[in-house]
């Protein structure tokens, strides 16, 4: 397009320069590289060898470049590249704008178990895939390949809190986590594996969590089997939404006002939610604290209550 508003240029300022208004400059201009072959504007004038010179420079040229514009125009919207670039751009415009999101790396099962479960509690999500998503139109994806470095940054890395590897392969997800820890040293990394065996290798790549979805699967399938009452609640604790009761972690910082003070102050005012364990820094956990235990920096609260209860705590940390 803007070829063809540079040759409209040259022949609207080429035939005023040769002596015609320029209305009719314009209108000669555009009557000649569309090829409608109208009469002339100035017959005398068309007479002139400049005249003619200039003209079938401009068929040459002209020509060439509108047919060329209208064959790429007509290809683009049929094609629906058109939609998918302007598409691409607002979300790589929503995504360059993200903080403290998360990044899923391959759309199988895994990948969408996982993104449904973080927009549900409300957490952004950019999906890296080699294809493109149909049922999640909306969905902040890039498509490419996640072990490249220039995708990972297109989704953010730099800005993301944290990341899921869930590709098909093992040595895919372990070469994304090498990349991923070595741009991001804070960056809290989730990695599946298809083999308990590898579960070293990933941590030594950087994961913090590695995780087996076929066992985990097992696991569970053996917990609803033997303890179906505990199966049932931590499944409306943890995924059921229609239950108002969740299990959070509030993590406590060193400005936070309650760090130096006991759990017993917490429950001061309507401050009704059940802390059943703290993790230290350490990396323990201490189930069941006693109500005098004192909250330190650095600590986690795991919190049982209703969702006004845990904003309510979490303000108060």
């Amino acid at each position: 397009m803007l070829l063809v508003l540079c040759i409209v240029l040259t022949g609207w300022i080429g035939y005023r320069l040769l002596g015609l208004p320029w209305l009719d400059a314009l209108y000669q201009t555009v009557i000649t590289i569309t090829t409608v072959g109208f009469t002339e504007v100035d017959l005398d004038l068309a007479n002139t060898n400049s005249y003619r010179m200039f003209t079938m420079f401009l068929v040459v040229v002209g020509v060439g470049a509108v047919l060329f514009t209208i064959s790429v125009f007509v290809d683009t919207l049929i094609a629906g590249t058109l939609n998918d670039a302007f598409r691409r751009r607002r979300m790589l415009s929503a995504i360059s704008k993200m903080d403290r999101h998360t990044i899923v790396c391959g759309w199988g099962q895994v990948g969408h178990a996982v993104v449904d479960f973080c927009r549900k509690n409300g957490s952004e999500v950019v999906v890296i895939d080699r294809e493109p998503i149909d049922d999640y139109s909306e969905m902040p994806l890039i498509i490419g390949d996640a072990t490249h470095d220039d995708v990972l940054r297109q989704a953010g890395v730099e800005r993301a809190s944290t990341m899921v590897l869930a590709l098909d392969g093992d040595a895919e997800n372990l070469f994304v986590c090498l990349s991923a820890r070595a741009m991001r040293k804070d960056l809290f990394i989730v990695a599946r594996t298809s083999d308990q065996s590898n579960e070293t290798k990933f941590f030594q790549a950087g994961a913090d969590r590695v995780m087996n979805p076929h066992q985990i699967g097992g696991s569970r399938m053996a917990a609803v089997a033997l303890q179906p009452n505990v199966a049932e609640f931590l499944d409306e604790v943890l995924h059921d939404d229609q239950h108002d009761v969740s299990v959070q972690e509030v993590i406590v910082r060193s400005d936070s006002p309650m760090a130096g003070h006991k759990l017993l102050d917490l429950r001061e005012g309507d401050q009704r939610s059940l802390i059943i364990a703290i993790r230290k820094p350490d990396h323990r956990y201490h189930t069941n604290p006693s109500p005098h235990t004192v909250v330190e920096d650095g600590d986690v609260l795991i919190a049982l209550g209703s969702f006004t209860e845990l904003d309510s705590l979490r303000s108060r940390i």
